[in-house]
């Protein structure tokens, strides 16, 4: 009994040495009473009953009031399945209190900075996992496969998924825009950036193609989130322009709406509006 491997596991369950030992006692031999307890599992008679006590309180011992009072054991399989519900309504309750506690505690005007390529992908898989009525995503073709399976599975959920992208996504639950001007894009800033906004309330931007040193900015921020949230619906906007008034705007604008791009001295990361593709694909 004392060196029985069954007393610790038991310890996870929340016994208590003696109560180890009382149980398994009373599954080895029942009924007994408060002597037998005692002598069978090696807990002294003068706390025997103080364990008894508690253990038939919590339902974990049987008690029979007749004389002498003898004791049995909760069956194994009730005590297992007590627990397991009482564990999971546990966790139920800690998950819904830490979420709403996180929810009122964690300051929405913080900016987070993300160093590294695969902490940025994971945390816009995190967020697409979060949405709930819209995706906007501009990407390059050479990164989508990494947030394939995330959007897939939004839309999936009924989410919206719109998105700007630098070469051909392969996504075909998603409305996409394509870009004609990637690899001009990507050699006039040295690298490829994924700019994501769910639900207008909260993003992820940055440099993805720099491997450990690809940075990015996350935040539910209303100044972060409004303006980035707001350029991609501005690329949108020439894109659909574009869809109807092509050749009206190339003739002011040149291809590409370029003389628009080089009277401002190129496009910033975040604004690349004139240089959308006119082709939209709308997924199935």
């Amino acid at each position: 009994m004392e060196g029985s491997p069954l007393i610790p596991a038991l310890g996870d369950l929340g016994f208590t040495p003696y109560e180890s030992k009382v149980y398994l006692a009373l599954l080895r031999e029942s009924p007994l009473s408060g002597y037998g307890i005692a002598r069978a599992s090696g807990v002294p008679r003068s706390k025997v009953y103080e364990v008894l006590r508690g253990m038939v309180g919590r339902g974990e011992v049987l008690v029979s009031h007749g004389d002498p009072v003898r004791y049995a054991p909760l069956p194994a399989r009730e005590l297992i399945l007590a627990r397991r519900r009482k564990a999971e309504e546990s966790l139920r309750v800690a998950e819904e209190g830490l979420e709403r506690y996180a929810a009122e505690t964690n300051p929405s005007e913080l900016i987070w900075d993300i160093t590294g390529r695969a902490e940025i992908l994971a945390r816009a898989r995190e967020v697409i996992g979060r949405a709930e009525g819209s995706l906007l995503l501009q990407v390059w073709r050479e990164d989508a496969p990494e947030l394939r399976d995330d959007l897939a599975e939004a839309a999936g959920r009924g989410v919206e998924v719109t998105v700007v992208a630098y070469g051909e996504p392969d996504y075909p639950f998603a409305r996409i825009y394509l870009h004609d001007l990637a690899e001009e894009i990507t050699k006039q800033f040295g690298g490829r950036w994924i700019i994501l906004s769910a639900d207008a309330r909260e993003i992820v931007a940055g440099i993805v193609s720099l491997g450990g040193e690809s940075r990015a900015a996350w935040s539910s921020h209303p100044g972060m989130v409004v303006p980035i949230t707001e350029q991609i619906r501005h690329d949108l906007y020439i894109a659909e322009m574009l869809l109807s008034h092509r050749e009206t705007l190339e003739a002011s604008f040149g291809p590409s709406l370029v003389r628009l791009r080089e009277k401002f001295g190129g496009a910033p990361i975040a604004g690349v509006a004139s240089l959308l593709e006119t082709r939209v694909d709308d997924g199935a």
